[in-house]
C-alpha cells in the first residue's frame, strides 16, 4: 500500500493525481502541513466500513429500539431554588 500525501493547494490543482494516488493507497491533504483529510477508493472504504453501505446507518440503533418506551422525567420536579445564606 502506497500512502500519498498532497497539499490542500496541490490536491485543487490537480485532483486527477489525487484520485489515481487512491488507488493505490489512502492520500492525505493537508492543511498548513497538518493532515486535514483523507482520499479512499470506494472499494477500501467499503473495507474499513465492513461493506455497510451508509455510516448513517453503521451509526444507529439497531432494529426493534423503536419499540421501547421510554420516559424522561420532567426537569421542572428535579429543579430548587438556590439557597444562598
Amino acid at each position: 500500500m502506497r500512502i500519498t500525501t498532497l497539499s490542500s493547494r496541490e490536491f485543487n490543482q490537480d485532483t486527477s493525481r489525487a484520485k489515481n494516488a487512491a488507488r493505490e493507497g489512502p492520500v492525505f491533504i493537508t492543511d498548513r502541513g497538518t493532515p486535514a483529510h483523507v482520499l479512499l477508493s470506494i472499494q477500501e472504504y467499503r473495507r474499513l466500513t465492513g461493506g455497510h453501505g451508509s455510516i448513517i446507518d453503521c451509526l444507529g440503533f439497531p432494529p426493534g429500539v423503536e419499540d421501547v418506551d421510554f420516559e424522561v422525567p420532567r426537569l421542572k420536579d428535579l429543579a430548587r431554588a438556590a439557597d444562598f445564606t
